[in-house]
Parts: structure tokens; C-alpha cells; sequence
């Protein structure tokens, strides 16, 4: 069987963009049972309530990530929305763990993804925004969007 190459988007967290400002990202490794993987195989998994934990081992755990059972599976299938641990190198974990521990820091999930036939998971040092930070973001985009739109125009009345 040839090994997979290149990288397949499993799950985004949408809410965690509009909601936080993204100071710094990584890239972590997942431990995951079989059926976890053939579940996100066929595209099945939340980030949406999930969120990255330190223990005071210095392990990183991704907690309340719903990765739905696998349909074909059997007695021994995983529970939804339990722990996993993300597997980083150690001064990553304790650059992260100190950042976090700063007023207003949070670790969370941005997405999930496959990456040569292995679960990755896009992890970001992130800032809670305001309600103020979070329309003045919304109106931004929506002021980029209305410019391309009037050049777009602009330039099909030129031809």
C-alpha cells in the first residue's frame, strides 16, 4: 500500500479565530486509538468546546474534542469526548506552559488535519478578545470585502 502524501483538513475551529487573537501556533502529534483515526478518516470530529490542558507532569492534553464513534466498529470502540494527549518536544511545552500562565493566554485547537497518513493537530497561544476587538474585526472584513467587490466592478466597466 503506498504511503499517503501531502495534507487533508479533518476540522476546523472556526469560533476560536473570531474569538481570540492568535499570538503564536504549532504543531502537535496526537495519541489516538484505531477507531479514533478510521472516525476522523471519514471526516467526523468537533473542535468547537475543544481546548489544550498542562498537567503538572508537563503532558499537553486536548480536552472535549469530539471525535464521534466509529460506525463500524465493536465493543471496544472510544469514548467521544475523552482526553488525548498531543505530543510535543518539552521546551515547547514549557515555552507554552509559561506564556499561558499570563493573564488572559489560553491554549486552544485551530484545527485537525492528516499529514503524510499521520493526525496532526494546529495548536495557537492565543488572547481572548473583546466584544469591541471582536466587531471592529468583523467590520474590517467586511469593509476589505466590499473594496474587492467595487474593483472587481470597476475593472469588468474598463474592458
Amino acid at each position: 500500500m503506498a504511503k499517503e502524501q501531502g495534507t487533508k483538513l479533518i476540522a476546523q475551529n472556526k469560533k476560536a479565530r473570531h474569538d481570540y487573537a492568535i499570538e503564536d501556533k504549532y504543531e502537535a502529534g496526537l495519541v489516538l486509538t484505531g477507531t479514533e483515526v478510521k472516525s476522523l478518516r471519514e471526516g467526523r470530529a468537533s473542535l468547537a468546546e475543544a481546548f489544550v490542558s498542562i498537567d503538572r507532569r508537563g503532558e499537553m492534553w486536548l480536552e472535549n474534542a469530539n471525535i464521534p464513534e466509529y460506525l463500524n466498529g465493536t465493543w471496544n470502540n472510544h469514548a467521544p469526548k475523552r482526553k488525548r494527549k498531543l505530543l510535543l518536544h518539552e521546551r515547547e511545552i514549557i515555552k507554552l506552559s509559561r506564556q499561558s500562565e499570563a493573564k488572559g493566554y489560553t491554549i486552544i485547537p485551530l484545527s485537525l488535519y492528516f499529514k503524510d497518513g499521520r493526525v496532526k493537530a494546529e495548536i495557537a497561544l492565543a488572547r481572548g478578545k473583546r466584544e469591541f476587538d471582536k466587531r471592529q474585526a468583523l467590520r474590517e472584513e467586511q469593509d476589505k470585502r466590499e473594496a474587492l467587490r467595487a474593483m472587481r466592478y470597476a475593472n469588468k466597466r474598463m474592458r
